[in-house]
């Protein structure tokens, strides 16, 4: 099998488009659908069913498409391993960091092992912790953030981080006079919200469930910042963890601590367990280990302290 026509197939099926697939790919589009067709004729049945400019997977299509993801990815790390042999005299390296996260933390990590490893080219790539942890499981990212709890049989796992949610308003509102809040005082108020690949998203739908109304949803971002702009905008309330709260101006936002329930954001640098991590990514570990500090382990007791600003 030409593993060219494995790649352009699941490059079309991921962009849903062969226009799109071309361009990623730097291809013309003609080049994609013969070397498609080439291996639907290898394989003897078509994997596409072509309706003018748009198509659907056969199911000989599906089957291909999630083979097509294992075995590409085998080749990347087939790459890597040889690449590996030159250590980290070069080399690449893919890193999957949230938005909330890469300012953050991990701006003095990315600095320090630039500074010891120049000739490593870093990609980072920014996206929520779900769809990090798809690109992981399939080879696509080297190492990668995400929220604990994760499939412990999938990846390995650094813990580094610990906070809980708090609610953020305006400072010229009514929330600003109380200590703390519960999830149903919130039934009537406006979010603004994570996008769906955020797992703090799905958390705080599902704490608006539990507690017997479904969060009216005013906007959403993938960026923290533009977040807390638009509840300063009053545009609504926004659930942040606190260690982002208390980078706010005071004078602009209050924030009281989330009791009922508590949602944690416990973040974790993970890795593909039965992968294989380069030289780099594992340098890139633990340089993250020696400037985030050791695996962080949560304190309850810790937003026992009164509201900040």
């Amino acid at each position: 099998m030409d593993i060219r026509g494995l790649r352009y197939f699941v490059e079309v099926v991921r962009q849903n488009s062969f226009t799109r697939a071309a361009e990623v790919l730097f291809l013309t589009q003609p080049t994609i659908s013969k070397m498609v067709r080439q291996l639907e004729d290898e394989l003897g049945t078509p994997l596409l069913n072509r309706q003018g400019k748009r198509f659907q997977l056969t199911d000989a299509g599906r089957v291909t498409y999630e083979r097509g993801l294992d075995v590409l990815a085998a080749q990347a790390r087939l790459q890597a391993e040889l690449a590996d042999l030159g250590a980290l005299a070069r080399g690449r390296l893919s890193i999957g960091l949230s938005p909330m996260v890469g300012s953050t933390f991990f701006a003095p990590v990315l600095q320090a092992y630039r500074s010891r490893h120049p000739q490593v080219e870093l990609k980072i790539v920014e996206d929520g912790a779900l769809a990090i942890e798809t690109e992981i499981a399939h080879g696509r990212l080297d190492v990668g953030v995400t929220v604990l709890p994760t499939d412990p049989a999938l990846f390995e796992t650094r813990p580094f981080a610990y906070s809980e949610l708090c609610l953020l308003a305006p400072r010229n509102t009514a929330w600003a006079s109380r200590a703390t809040v519960g999830m149903a005082d919130l039934a009537n108020e406006s979010f603004i919200l994570y996008n769906d690949d955020f797992v703090l998203s799905g958390r705080i739908l599902e704490a608006g469930r539990l507690a017997g109304f479904s969060p009216n949803i005013a906007s959403r971002s993938n960026q923290w910042d533009f977040i807390a702009a638009m509840v300063g905008a009053g545009l609504g309330i926004a659930l942040l963890p606190r260690i982002l709260c208390e980078q706010l101006s005071s004078e602009r936002f209050c924030w009281l601590p989330l009791t009922q329930p508590v949602i944690p954001w416990h973040l974790a640098l993970i890795w593909n367990k039965g992968g294989y991590l380069s030289h780099a990514g594992r340098a890139f570990v633990t340089c993250s280990e020696e400037i985030l500090g050791p695996a962080y382990a949560p304190d309850p007791t810790h937003l026992d302290a009164p509201s900040g600003g």
